[in-house]
């Protein structure tokens, strides 16, 4: 048994060092037999559908957010459940105006045809794009239940994207990036009309 023993010593000694040579072979970059190989299967991208706009894109607010979020489990130790989050987001929200809500009588032509009087829709906001290189964890600390449940999770990172297109959301609420994208637009019609001799008067 004592011989034994002494060969399974010897045969886990000899893996280590192993392991350890081709670690620092691969660090050195000397080129291994049994190298690392990315395959890629994945299918090509298929379009399923297009669909026409009439929506005129006239501004475009830039926005970053560092959430530090805490999920804190009451009476339990932070070492043992719970975490805490610092994630930097960044990201872009478009404001535009949709062409599709005019109606008959928001576009009145001159008897002479040489002034319009345009009744808008109001600019809106689309969804915050977020900007993945740009986004990303910083940094995070977990309890030991936290990082057993995530190692059999996929979205541990999910709730921290949403939670951060709802504040860049907000921020793009609380600006004047709609204003922005309402004045634009009027600009925009402007020159429009004024390249046919037009002018154009705008009535809320």
């Amino acid at each position: 048994m004592r011989f034994f023993a002494k060969l399974a010593a010897v045969a886990v000694v000899c893996m280590m060092v192993i392991a350890v040579g081709i670690a620092a072979a691969w660090k050195l970059g000397v080129n291994l037999p049994f190298g690392v190989t990315d395959v890629d299967r994945s299918q090509p991208a298929v379009l399923k559908s297009i669909q026409d706009i009439s929506e005129f894109h006239a501004a475009v607010g830039n926005f970053e957010v560092v959430l530090d979020y805490e999920h804190d489990v009451n009476w339990v130790p932070s070492f043992i459940a719970g975490e805490r989050s610092l994630f930097v987001a960044a990201g872009t929200v478009d404001a535009y105006v949709d062409f599709s809500g005019l109606a008959s009588g928001d576009v009145r032509l001159s008897d002479d045809g040489k002034s319009v009087v345009v009744r808008l829709p109001d600019a809106q906001l689309s969804k915050p794009n977020l900007d993945q290189d740009r986004t990303y964890l910083f940094s995070q600390d977990r309890g030991v239940l936290d990082r057993v449940g995530d190692a059999l999770s996929t979205d541990d990172q999910q709730e921290l994207y949403q939670l951060a297109e709802t504040k860049l959301e907000a921020a793009a609420e609380e600006s004047e990036l709609e204003r922005q994208a309402q004045d634009n637009t009027q600009a925009m019609l402007v020159g429009l009309f004024g390249s046919m001799d037009m002018k154009v008067t705008f009535v809320s």
